[in-house]
């Protein structure tokens, strides 16, 4: 008896893992890194660099609202290739930037880069290859994002400190770049139907959410996406909950200071690193296919404004404090790799591409504000003040959760 060849979609979502790794390590969590670098080097104001981050952020959503054209016209290897090489070419153009203006033209550069290894490139890597196990394959390839902020932000600070931002940059850049090749090449240009395998592994008799995938009868063709309820309320949604995320995130380490100290500081957003893969993997794991991922989402964020909620009246309480970042981090990794999910059961195979880059856009554009937002906020109010905001930001991300359940076909 010929056995079946060992299924290649595991391959797939840990290159997508290694990409998002870079992706974030990169294009996400990079640029704070350098702001602090180019302000000590350069003298530059603070101001000036964080609107350059701004502008990198800005326009990779002008980007990766074209992914799905890109890459039906040249590929996912192609497309991947190229991110990697512009997200090196892009952040060696922030580190030997000489003037001020000089960072906007590289942003042109990095936040391309950064669109092509972002949310909505992973979750392009691994739908082909997934139906009824879409939500763990997704989850596991996302936390690649988790773990490229634990590894890369502190080795981009020790690599500036060994070698100068020049050369740290070039290293890492390099290393982006030569790992997307091969892996673009190797695993990423695959598909199942090339290799003659099914999505979830199985042959096409036994998999039963291929011919009945789970979309409810309003599905219908997207015509515009613009005036759809399903589609807007799901675009608010995730452009909400990161909102809430970044900018609290942006600001949460010097708020935390004063009580924990610098160290303990570092160690809850290390803490709060490790819940956002914690939780991500658990909801991965126990969501079944006709399960209602809207009210996933719904309950994730109301973990956030719980821990939220208890940050703010641990009145400098330290283990209270603790259990709050702990809870609210328990959803961060949720706010990106629920989405695409969503889309996965309210959309047609056809339009779920285009619906998670638009919606992948349309939350960057968001969240580019946020960090100088919550900063505004912080001036007026303090720190209680940012975590006001984030609960109540989320409060309406779950609103528009909801609000969409009636146009997605649930009751």
């Amino acid at each position: 008896m010929e056995s079946r060849p060992e299924f290649f979609g595991w391959r797939v979502v840990w290159a997508a893992f290694t990409v998002a790794a870079f992706g974030w390590g990169v294009g996400f969590y990079g640029p704070p890194v350098l702001l602090q670098a180019l302000h000590e080097t350069r003298g530059w104001p603070v101001p000036v660099i964080s609107a350059a981050i701004t502008c990198h952020f800005l326009l990779g959503a002008l980007v990766v609202a074209r992914l799905p054209a890109l890459h039906a016209r040249f590929g996912l290897a192609a497309v991947t290739r190229a991110g990697g090489v512009a997200s090196a070419l892009g952040v060696l153009g922030w580190a030997l930037a000489a003037e001020p203006w000089q960072l906007f033209a590289a942003t042109l550069v990095s936040g391309a880069g950064w669109a092509a290894t972002g949310a909505a490139a992973i979750n392009a890597f691994v739908a082909p290859w997934f139906v009824r196990r879409r939500p763990a394959a997704l989850s596991a390839a996302f936390n690649g994002a988790s773990i490229g902020g634990v590894v890369f932000s502190p080795l981009w600070v020790a690599l500036i400190a060994l070698m100068g931002l020049p050369a740290a940059a070039a290293l890492v850049g390099a290393a982006m770049a030569l790992t997307l090749w091969w892996l673009a090449g190797r695993v990423l240009g695959r598909s199942p139907e090339g290799m003659g395998q099914q999505p979830d592994g199985g042959p096409a008799e036994s998999t039963p959410g291929l011919t009945a995938r789970p979309v409810p009868p309003a599905a219908l063709p997207l015509a515009n996406p613009w005036r759809e309820r399903r589609f807007l309320t799901l675009a608010a949604l995730m452009c909400l909950g990161l909102v809430a995320q970044i900018g609290l995130i942006a600001h949460l380490f010097s708020v935390l200071v004063p009580v924990l100290g610098a160290e303990g500081a570092g160690l809850a957003m290390g803490m709060a690193t490790a819940c956002a893969v914690l939780g991500r993997t658990l909801l991965g794991r126990i969501l079944r296919p006709g399960a209602d991922r809207r009210l996933a989402a719904v309950g994730s964020y109301g973990v956030q404004v719980a821990g939220s909620l208890v940050v703010l009246l641990a009145g400098g309480d330290a283990p209270a404090m603790l259990a709050g970042i702990a809870l609210f981090g328990l959803g961060i990794g949720n706010a990106t790799s629920l989405p695409p999910l969503i889309a996965q059961v309210e959309f047609r195979a056809a339009d779920t591409g285009r619906v998670v880059a638009l919606i992948t856009a349309t939350s960057q554009a968001g969240y580019a504000f946020a960090p100088a937002l919550f900063g505004l906020l912080r001036e007026v109010g303090g720190g209680p003040a940012l975590f006001v905001a984030a609960g109540a930001i989320q409060l309406a991300a779950i609103g528009a959760a909801l609000a969409g359940r009636a146009a997605a076909g649930r009751s």
